[in-house]
């Protein structure tokens, strides 16, 4: 079975048909699903949520919502992981270059979250938008216990090992099912087995069949099609490294299901 490690589904693109769609991913070989909040506003959501059996979740503040955050979010993010141990990590946070104005914003707030990680000895969930190199300086520099995830890696084979070897993985979306995507493609291939998750970002990122359409967790599959087709290795063997790496990361216990 298929961990989907990056999905929003506590956002309300879902609230129509969220138990059919979890149906539609079960049938497609999708078992588990990590949930990341963006905003305080959605905790809630997202820890509602994580009392599924099939659901585990993560909290943090997201770069592309710094219009939303209020200057103690990050003491209020504090308090709740310290209430909630089944939390599996800090995030989403990150950097997101395309907003300029904000983005000394934006460093403040990651670093408050990246420090909150590190003190609690949990995994960083990292949006990483053409940023990659000096966000793997500031890792660097941090020497997070935990490791992290990737988001929605979009970057080069030497900028994939240089996260890897810092002790995160990258994630592998919808993004490396686009042709075009030739140099993601080329650093999928030349992955380490230990060093990707699969996930969807759903309701965002779609396939490249399904551009213009809401993403959601069922087509981790065809990620995963993709990802076995770049690596030229059998669908299984790509099923069972990412299950593997998800669960390593966010220490999911192996009776879960997924």
């Amino acid at each position: 079975m298929l961990i989907d490690a990056h999905c929003h589904l506590d956002f309300p693109d879902f609230d129509a048909d969220r138990e059919a769609m979890l149906e539609r991913a079960r049938a497609a070989g999708v078992g588990h699903f990590v949930v990341p909040g963006t905003t305080r506003q959605r905790w809630p959501a997202v820890l509602a949520l994580a009392e599924r059996a099939d659901i585990s979740a993560c909290l943090g503040l997201h770069p592309y919502f710094m219009t939303e955050h209020a200057d103690d979010d990050v003491d209020a993010l504090a308090y709740v992981l310290k209430e909630n141990p089944h939390l599996v990590a800090v995030g989403e946070c990150g950097i997101d270059a395309r907003f300029n104005e904000t983005l000394d914003a934006q460093w403040a707030l990651f670093d408050d979250q990246l420090r909150l990680a590190k003190s609690r000895r949990l995994p960083a969930v990292i949006h990483c938008v053409r940023a990659n190199d000096e966000v793997a300086k500031r890792l660097r520099q941090l020497d997070l216990p935990a490791g992290g995830l990737i988001h929605a890696f979009a970057g080069s084979k030497e900028q994939a090992r240089r996260f890897i070897d810092l002790g995160f993985v990258v994630g592998l979306g919808g993004a490396v099912t686009h042709e075009r995507a030739q140099r993601l493609r080329r650093a999928v291939a030349s992955l380490s087995d230990d060093g990707y998750v699969l996930e969807t970002d759903s309701p965002d990122m779609p396939l490249a069949r399904y551009r213009g359409m809401r993403n959601e967790p069922a087509r981790v599959t065809e990620v995963c099609e993709v990802v076995a087709t770049l690596r030229g290795q059998p669908f299984d063997t790509v099923v069972e490294n990412s299950t593997a790496n998800a669960r390593r990361l966010f220490g999911l216990p192996d009776t879960i299901t997924g």
